[in-house]
């Protein structure tokens, strides 16, 4: 081969996006139109007759501020693996699993005040769009839970030693990106209630 050839090879083979960082974007983009279809239907049933409302439970709040800081902490734990500073590493990406698992709870804490409280699944109402739209949201949470166990095992053992930034770069994307989707469906709750 010629080598200007070789080398346009080499740098067009580093401007394409990696394959698991592609399926994250379609899922991503995905998920938004799912969640943006979603917050539609709320707004154009709200104006129908019998339309019951609920009070944001203190316990979104709270998980609204732990989503904002494994925001943070799986932020640094990327930039922590590019360092190879990799104890480090591993208490950010277990930090931010642990934080998951409080969103996760602290979500449970506030769909059983809603429940208490009256705000059901049944009837018509603000109550069946927000159990949906938040669980699908903790659910969501959960998958990347799963991702970040994962990338903590594989951080914990010591047969292996890659330094493939790809798996971090998509679990942070995705991390950031359901902590984003939370803000918006935190505000979009608080505006239309």
């Amino acid at each position: 081969m010629i080598p200007s050839l070789e080398l346009k090879t080499v740098v067009d083979q580093n401007k394409k996006i990696h394959p698991h960082k592609f399926i994250l974007w379609v899922a991503i983009g995905s998920i938004i139109m799912m969640f943006a279809g979603l917050t539609s239907a709320y707004i154009v049933k709200r104006e129908q007759p019998g339309w019951t409302s609920y009070t944001t439970p203190l316990a979104f709040y709270y998980s609204t501020a732990v989503m904002l800081i494994s925001s943070v902490t799986i932020f640094l734990a990327g930039k922590s693996f590019t360092e190879r500073r990799m104890i480090r590493y591993k208490k950010l990406v277990a930090a931010t699993l642990i934080l998951g698992l409080i969103f996760i709870l602290l979500q449970w804490l506030g769909f059983r005040h809603l429940w208490a409280t009256g705000t059901t699944l049944h009837g018509s109402g603000a109550g069946q769009f927000l159990y949906i739209i938040a669980g699908l949201h903790a659910l969501h949470v959960f998958g990347g839970v799963i991702a970040l166990f994962t990338l903590w095992m594989r951080a914990r053992n010591t047969r292996i030693r890659s330094y493939n930034m790809v798996p971090v770069d998509v679990v942070s994307t995705y991390w950031h990106f359901v902590d984003l989707l939370w803000i918006y469906l935190f505000i979009f709750f608080l505006m239309v209630q």
